[in-house]
């Protein structure tokens, strides 16, 4: 099933990406201007990095996590499922991997809709109905087919290299800081004009990603047409993440991005999540469930 266009979302997501844009540009302005050239060899031999990574990134995601591809004999309803919702979405098969692990997740990574995978976590595999699994597998499909992994990319390119400047300032006051307004004092500015924007992309990023996940939860409702199937499916996630023990938590903490239910960390791990509240996700569904009805 088709839904209509979630405009309110699409302009808090354009507003967004526009502040970011803006706050990139004043901040190449003042760099170019306090540090000259060196940041730009920087951020040319960053940005080769970034791309290697980028073009690898569902390779090196799944090893991270300890992931293991694989195949339809080992795990034939999952295989069936995702070839299914695939269609349905009207994209590539992607991979399937697995996870060892009890902690009940999922994720989706890869630059593009032709090379991307779905990975689940043994602990999802035990806790989910199968209708509540669709519907986690339908968000991740939707990630991919909303390439979030490449919006997500290019948006926190410029505030990592921001980060980088911050943590090694040193670096460009040796050489590479000699600009036009003079050595140390311009290499300062760059510093806290380097935090600043890292400051203010890292919140604006994370609104973004929370923007985001509200609109691959649109998609998996459009793709299984059974909003609280994925409803059910988050209450379940959520209530069995606090019951994982924390050192488990810790292990998979770095990940937050990717999930589907993020790992929690304190009052302020909360409020700099990466995914939005699992009772507004919840409610949007069930308003979803209630317009699928009234049609």
């Amino acid at each position: 099933m088709n839904w209509q266009a979630d405009w309110g979302l699409r302009l808090r997501m354009f507003v967004t990406m526009f502040l970011l844009f803006a706050l990139y540009i004043v901040f190449a302005g003042v760099i170019t201007a306090y540090v000259g050239g060196g940041l730009f060899l920087f951020a040319l031999m960053f940005g080769g990095f970034s791309l290697v990574q980028y073009y690898f990134s569902d390779t090196l995601t799944l090893r991270s996590m300890g992931a293991k591809t694989v195949s339809r004999d080992e795990y034939p309803q999952l295989h069936a499922s995702i070839e299914r919702l695939s269609q349905q979405a009207d994209l590539p098969k992607p991979k399937v991997a697995v996870v060892d692990s009890s902690v009940p997740n999922a994720f989706a990574t890869g630059r593009n809709q032709k090379n991307a995978a779905v990975c689940v976590t043994t602990g999802l595999l035990h806790t989910l109905e199968r209708d509540e699994l669709d519907g986690v597998l339908a968000h991740e499909l939707a990630h991919v087919k909303n390439r979030d992994m490449m919006v997500m990319t290019i948006a926190s390119f410029l505030s990592t290299i921001a980060f980088m400047m911050v943590r090694w300032g040193a670096f460009f006051g040796g050489g590479h800081g000699r600009g036009r307004q003079g050595g140390g004092g311009g290499i300062v500015v760059a510093i806290l004009v380097s935090l600043v924007v890292w400051i203010i992309s890292y919140l604006l990023i994370r609104a973004l990603s929370r923007y985001r996940e509200f609109a691959a939860d649109r998609g998996a409702a459009a793709i299984t047409g059974n909003p609280s199937a994925l409803a059910s499916a988050l209450l379940k996630i959520s209530g069995q993440m606090d019951k994982v023990p924390k050192d488990d938590m810790r292990e998979e903490a770095e990940m937050n991005a990717f999930f589907i239910i993020p790992i929690k960390s304190g009052v302020v791990g909360r409020l700099f999540s990466t995914h939005p509240p699992t009772e507004r996700r919840v409610e949007q569904l069930r308003d979803l469930e209630r317009e699928m009805q009234s049609f």
